[in-house]
């Protein structure tokens, strides 16, 4: 269990954890993923699995930690505390799933300039 610094994340790893468990946000907060550059960059330097823990609110911030790279995410709160908490599991459950599958596939590059993708070929010009 740690912050999300790297440094500490670093630091258990070499001590011998299993895993490192960074936080998300505050335990209860619901405040999401705070700095998910800084989980990013946990994912991409530990070798072990990273869970990502606390601070988790709903289905979307499972599926971003899990696109993030991140092998598990640990909640209770998020669910415990939902309206219908049966029915935020499942969506927890689905976007955990989601998210990992877009993390395999490999999301396309950032690109602020953008760049269409759609044939011109056969277009119909007005």
């Amino acid at each position: 269990y740690c912050t999300d610094e790297i440094d500490y994340a670093l630091k258990l790893e070499d001590l011998g954890c299993s895993a490192v468990m960074p936080l998300a946000a505050p335990i209860g907060s619901g405040l999401g993923i705070v700095n998910p550059d800084a989980i990013a960059k946990i994912v991409e330097k530990i070798s072990c699995p990273v869970l990502v823990d606390a601070g988790i609110g709903t289905a979307s911030e499972v599926s971003l930690a899990m696109e993030l790279g991140c092998d598990a995410v640990l909640l209770n709160t998020a669910i415990a505390r939902a309206k219908n908490p049966i029915m935020m599991a499942e969506a927890m459950r689905d976007a955990a799933v989601a998210g990992r599958k877009a993390f395999l596939a490999g999301r396309i590059p950032k690109n602020n300039l953008g760049s269409p993708s759609s044939p011109v070929k056969g277009r119909v010009n007005s």
